[in-house]
């Protein structure tokens, strides 16, 4: 999924919480020129929009600075949230167009139930609820689809069985567990002593 974004250069001299009062958000972009940044501030429903559909370090935003002028390919790497409130405090970019391969977090969506839940009385497992991957940004999954259908009591999956889009590199180990369909618990387990 893509996502395009409007800001703004953040005024010389201006105090991010003023910035905040008026209905802005403070933001940096980093990536665009080596290690230079760029300040820049967006305006708060356009953030609330962001934050709803897209998710850090893996939604490909199209953001565009109309004053100076640039536009780009950008990932969200950090949000901060003010403490007590929990809104939105100030937003971190990074380009990525001309960098690369990028680093991602991708969640992993379990489809179907295994026979051996659904059929033995089994229990799913789960290892990991997402992946750490290194792919071009334009190859950057929403989520990845692990279908959990046929599986048995004591059938388990790795990494390498996953499949990954095109290009994608797991930066973890091949042989890392995902999920396991674990045996029905014995009723020996979940008897209690009498207490005397």
């Amino acid at each position: 999924m893509e996502l395009t974004v409007e800001s703004q250069k953040r005024p010389e001299g201006s105090k991010p919480n003023a910035l905040r009062r008026s209905g802005k958000i403070p933001a940096n972009l980093y990536g665009h020129k080596g290690t230079e940044s760029i300040a820049l501030v967006i305006d708060a429903k356009v953030v609330e929009r962001l934050l709803i559909k897209g998710s850090i370090n893996n939604t490909l935003i199209d953001l565009n600075i109309t004053d100076i002028p640039w536009r780009g390919k950008t990932l969200l790497r950090e949000v901060q949230s003010h403490p007590a409130k929990r809104t939105p405090y100030h937003l971190s970019f990074f380009a990525v167009a001309g960098h690369g391969d990028t680093d991602v977090e991708v969640r992993l969506s379990f489809v179907g139930e295994p026979v051996g839940v659904k059929q033995q009385g089994g229990v799913l497992d789960t290892h990991l609820t997402a992946l750490s991957l290194r792919c071009a940004p334009e190859n950057i999954p929403q989520v990845i689809e692990v279908d959990v259908s046929n599986l048995n009591i004591g059938d388990s999956l790795t990494v390498e069985q996953l499949s990954l889009p095109e290009g994608a590199k797991y930066l973890g180990e091949p042989g890392q567990s995902v999920l396991i369909v674990l045996p029905p618990q014995g009723s020996s387990d979940t008897e209690t002593e009498p207490v005397t």
